[in-house]
């Protein structure tokens, strides 16, 4: 699935590199299509520009030249980008089933009606994930015909600033790369699970929970199909930050505490983890209640999922079982050894990455 609000491709890539532009670090892929299979050559896990000097075009510009010296990806050109929860707007909805660009331009014209919010200087993309009547078709490659009334769609939608996306094509250019793509990393998680878990995807109700640096998101999928999706304002940072603080430490010493988790801290992280996983909870009832149905197994990526311990906590307060999952599953890995090495642990930090590479194959 993809919501791209640039999209440069004449042909599917066989080389991508896919940045996700998180709120302290900036994670990024690059994988290669071969032979009908995907290799995972490199990653890359560094501080982001926006965490320390602010976001402009002139320091993503040079942040993106870091990223492709890290990666040593440089006969690579075209780079998709991955937009944080603060940054792209990722709804479903129901619009009458017209062409995309119709859509999109409705959309732009009147937002408000059909989003509930005047999103003025927007760009929107939409992918038609079901129709919500049954139709007839008398031969292939015909219009669907209605059997009553105006058919209608079941539609995810994305949106994001304008100026923000210009500003990003413009830094993209400017760090001597071509911008490929940029989608919403909301839809990245979803993308990543149906190729990782394929089994799991198309025939289980389960939730995914990636725990970003200031919010956490949740998708509810159902039998390969996406039935909620939901923004928590409370992320790794509020974790780490209230663990430094309750034990008298530095940021960079609580998160490698949080990480590895000693027991003796249990007791100042449970306040911290309890807010999160009421909120998660709360949305997994509502799911439940709504569609009659229970969510079998809740996968957590983000850097935070590395944590034993913030995994067992959810799992107490979802009462669902809670593991972390490697977007890399599906990947043949042909990394460097020592890098080789790291994966099996940094993997849940990469899924929006991945989720956002995907979009591009």
């Amino acid at each position: 699935m993809g919501l791209p609000f640039i999209s440069k491709q004449a042909k599917k890539r066989d080389h991508i590199v896919a940045v996700d532009l998180g709120g302290r670090t900036t994670k990024t892929v690059h994988l290669h299509r071969k032979s009908g299979r995907f290799e995972l050559l490199n990653y890359s896990i560094i501080d982001a520009p926006a965490y320390e000097k602010g976001f402009s075009p002139d320091v993503l510009a040079e942040h993106l030249r870091e990223v492709v010296r890290t990666l040593g990806a440089t006969k690579v050109r075209h780079v998709t980008l991955a937009l944080g929860v603060n940054d792209s707007q990722f709804r479903q909805v129901e619009l009458p089933l017209i062409p995309l660009p119709e859509m999109r331009q409705m959309l732009k014209l009147n937002s408000k009606n059909y989003l509930q919010q005047d999103l003025a200087d927007h760009v929107f993309d939409c992918f038609i994930a079901g129709t919500t009547q049954s139709s007839t078709t008398n031969r292939p490659g015909e219009t669907a015909k209605p059997a009553g009334g105006a058919p209608r769609a079941k539609v995810m939608v994305g949106c994001t600033r304008k100026q923000l996306v210009d500003d990003l094509q413009a830094a993209v250019k400017a760090a001597g790369l071509i911008p490929d793509q940029v989608v919403p990393g909301m839809i990245a998680p979803t993308n990543a699970f149906e190729m990782a878990e394929p089994e799991i995807f198309a025939k289980e109700v389960a939730a995914l929970v990636e725990i970003g640096f200031k919010s956490t998101t949740i998708t509810i999928v159902n039998a390969g199909e996406i039935v909620l999706t939901r923004v928590v304002a409370i992320g790794g940072d509020r974790l780490t930050s209230g663990l430094a603080e309750a034990m008298g430490i530095s940021y960079s010493e609580a998160e490698n505490i949080k990480v590895g988790m000693p027991g003796e801290v249990q007791q100042s992280l449970d306040p911290l983890i309890h807010p999160l996983g009421r909120e998660l909870r709360a949305s997994i009832d509502f799911f439940e209640h709504q569609a009659d149905k229970t969510v079998s197994q809740v996968f957590v990526s983000g850097g935070s999922s590395r944590s034993e311990y913030v995994l067992q906590a959810l799992q107490g307060e979802l009462m669902v079982p809670c593991k972390n999952w490697s977007p890399t599953r599906f990947l043949r890995v042909t990394l460097p050894p020592e890098k080789a090495a790291e994966l099996e642990q940094l993997a849940p930090q990469l899924t929006v990455a991945v989720g956002a590479a995907a979009v591009s194959f």
